[in-house]
């Protein structure tokens, strides 16, 4: 099986964040991603990584004020500072924390020409990742479902592929989240081979309802066989809201180890 890791950003919330760490380590991780823990110390996201003896492999930037429904910045016309500050902060995070991949959040086209934002987009990425060469971190996007976030910028995974051939880094990859292009695109599995080589990053949820992987319209347990046959040596982020708490409903890792 795949290595798993935890998103630490939306599991274990039962406790305080900078023990979050250890609670995945505990519970069976091998891996842990953070979505912007910048409130916290460098010094201090460090001693926590150390003490619970697994990486943090992944962040994002900032998404700004979710109330006036922002969710990044990368593809909103006039925002090009706060992306510039939101690149620049994810990654002096990820280069002295070891990790792997940003997640570049594509931000809301709300009361903007959609054409208009990909412009943005693709000009704000190119930048971005000259930075992200330099700082040794890959710089990820993400499509995420309109069911979910009906504005969000980026929800298709073959619009993702073309940004990432058109920039043309190996430090611009795809992360690849089952759940959110189940609900968007269908056929996870063929389109996961045909994009793999673009591929730097896997999460995954229950779908629909995002809970623990062991209910719904995906067959987990064959997906994973599956990424493994296909060669993945990356990890597998579970990003899914827990029905009660974590460490309660992790019997679907157990299920995965037995077969």
């Amino acid at each position: 099986m795949p290595r798993l890791s935890a998103n630490i950003g939306i599991l274990f919330r039962e406790y305080e964040f900078l023990d979050r760490f250890a609670a995945a380590a505990r519970a069976g991780f091998q891996a842990v991603e953070g979505w912007t823990p910048y409130e916290y110390s460098i010094t201090e996201l460090r001693r926590r990584i150390a003490d619970a003896g697994i990486p943090l492999i992944g962040l994002n930037t900032v998404g700004g004020d979710a109330k006036k429904g922002e969710a990044g910045f990368a593809g909103v016309p006039g925002r090009e500072r706060d992306f510039d500050a939101a690149i620049a902060q994810a990654l002096d995070y990820g280069a002295a924390l070891g990790v792997r991949h940003v997640h570049a959040l594509a931000g809301s086209f709300a009361g903007f020409d959609e054409a208009e934002c990909f412009t943005t987009y693709r000009r704000n990425l190119a930048r971005a990742v000259k930075q992200a060469e330099a700082a040794g971190v890959t710089l990820v996007i993400e499509p995420v479902n309109r069911v979910d976030r009906p504005t969000y910028l980026l929800s298709s995974s073959d619009r993702a592929a073309e940004i990432i051939d058109e920039i043309a880094s190996p430090r611009l990859k795809l992360m690849f989240d089952f759940y959110h292009l189940q609900i968007m695109e269908g056929d996870v599995m063929r389109r996961f081979e045909r994009l793999l080589p673009k591929i730097a990053h896997i999460q995954f949820a229950g779908v629909p309802g995002r809970a623990e992987p062991d209910e719904g319209e995906l067959n987990y347990a064959w997906i994973l066989r599956e990424i493994d046959r296909l060669g993945w040596s990356g990890f597998v982020g579970a990003e899914y809201q827990p029905r009660g708490k974590t460490e309660d409903g992790l019997g679907w890792m157990r299920k995965l180890d037995s077969r």
